[in-house]
C-alpha cells in the first residue's frame, strides 16, 4: 500500500526509517565482495566490523529526518532550495556515525547520496501528496545543482576528518576544486564561489562524484529497476540486492573507481593518477561481475560458487579491493525502492 502522509512528522519519520532500513539491508547483503558482511569483517582502521556498520546505519537517522523536514519546507515554498543545507546535514550525519562507533569510515558514501535523496523525498511528498519516482529524481537534480559553497565547506570539513589522505589521495595540478586536505580549502571554496555541485563535478575521475552530479542516473535508471525486477522474480531481498550490486559493478567500463583509487594510491598520492594506475585491476573485477551474472549469480549453483570465490580473493585485500562505489549506489537504489513502497 502506498504511503499517504497525514503530517510533516509522518513524512520525516518515513524518510528516516527508509534510509536506515536501506542501509541495513545493503550492509547485510551477502556475499559482499571484499567488504564487511554478516560473515566477514575488515580492520578497524579501514572500515571495521559488521556491528560498526549496523551502528552507523542507525546513527544517520536524525540527520536524515531533519533533512526531510527541510525538504518539506522547500516543498511548501517556505525555504529556498539552495538554503536546505545539504552540506550541513551530511556533516551532521557523519559526525553522528563517528559518535556511535569506534571504527573507520563506514558511511561517507551512502550519506552523501541519502541526504539529497531525503530532502528530495520531503519535497516530493509535500508537493505531490505521495511518492513519485519522476518527481523524486527531478527534485534530486534540483537540490544537488542548487548547493552552495558553504555546503562544499561543510562536506570538505567532515571528509577531512572521517577519511585519511591514504584513502582519498590529494588533488595535484590543475583542478576546479581544491584538495580536501588543503589548509586554505575553506577560503578558496568561499572566495571562488565553488559549490558542492561544482566540487563534485571537478572530480571527473571519480564514479561516485559523477553519479552525484548526474542526478543519480545509475541509481535511478539501473539500480532501482534491477532491484525491483529481481525482487519480483525471486521474492528474496538478498538475491535482489546482490544482483543489483553486481549489475551496477558490471556497468563500470573502467571498473569501480574506488578500487582503482585505493590500488593506485600505493604508488602515488595524486588521486587522478592513482585512478589511472588502478584501472586495470578495477576492470578485472567488473569483468568478473559480468561473468558471475552470466552464470546466473545467486540464482544458480555455478554463479554462487564463482561469487564466493571472487569474494575470497577480494577479501585478501583487507578492504582495498572492495567495490565501494557500487555498494554506495546499491544503497541509494534500495533507498529509492523503499521510499517507493518496497516491502519484503
Amino acid at each position: 500500500m502506498a504511503f499517504e502522509p497525514k503530517s510533516k512528522g509522518e513524512i520525516a519519520d518515513y524518510v528516516m526509517l527508509s534510509a536506515q532500513l536501506s542501509s541495513l539491508i545493503e550492509i547485510s547483503e551477502g556475499p559482499k565482495l571484499g567488504s564487511v558482511s554478516r560473515t566477514a569483517d575488515l580492520p578497524l582502521e579501514r572500515a571495521g566490523l559488521y556491528e560498526h556498520f549496523l551502528a552507523g546505519a542507525v546513527a544517520i537517522g536524525p540527520a536524515v529526518r531533519e533533512t526531510a523536514l527541510r525538504g518539506i519546507e522547500a516543498g511548501e515554498k517556505k525555504l529556498e532550495v539552495s538554503k536546505i543545507g545539504i552540506g550541513r546535514y551530511i556533516k551532521q550525519a557523519l559526525q553522528s556515525v563517528k559518535r556511535w562507533h569506534c571504527a573507520g569510515d563506514t558511511h561517507s558514501g551512502p550519506v552523501q547520496l541519502f541526504i539529497p535523496l531525503a530532502a528530495a523525498a520531503g519535497k516530493t511528498f509535500t508537493e505531490m501528496g505521495k511518492m513519485s519516482l519522476k518527481d523524486l529524481r527531478e527534485n534530486v537534480k534540483l537540490i544537488t545543482l542548487s548547493t552552495t559553497p558553504q555546503d562544499a565547506v561543510d562536506v570538505y570539513e567532515i571528509m577531512g576528518i572521517v577519511c585519511s589522505p591514504k584513502e582519498l589521495g590529494h588533488v595535484r595540478g590543475e583542478c576546479a576544486a581544491p584538495d580536501v586536505y588543503d589548509k586554505d580549502a575553506k577560503r578558496k571554496l568561499l572566495e571562488k564561489g565553488i559549490s558542492l555541485y561544482d566540487a563534485m563535478k571537478a572530480c571527473d575521475w571519480d564514479d561516485f562524484c559523477q553519479e552525484w552530479v548526474n542526478g543519480m542516473r545509475i541509481s535511478f535508471e539501473i539500480g532501482y529497476p534491477t532491484l525491483m525486477e529481481m525482487f519480483e522474480e525471486n521474492q528474496n531481498i538478498n538475491i535482489a540486492t546482490v544482483h543489483t550490486f553486481l549489475i551496477i559493478l558490471s556497468k563500470f567500463k573502467s571498473g569501480d573507481s574506488c578500487i582503482a583509487r585505493w590500488v593506485g594510491l600505493k604508488e602515488t598520492d595524486d588521486v587522478s593518477e592513482a585512478v589511472k594506475i588502478g584501472t586495470e585491476k578495477a576492470k578485472w573485477i567488473s569483468n568478473k561481475a559480468r561473468f558471475i551474472l552470466q552464470l546466473g549469480g545467486l540464482k544458480t549453483k555455478e554463479g554462487t560458487e564463482e561469487l564466493r570465490k571472487l569474494d575470497e580473493i577480494l577479501q585478501q585485500g583487507k578492504g582495498e579491493l572492495y567495490p565501494a562505489t557500487a555498494a554506495d549506489l546499491t544503497a541509494a537504489s534500495l533507498f529509492i525502492a523503499v521510499l517507493q513502497g518496497l516491502r519484503f
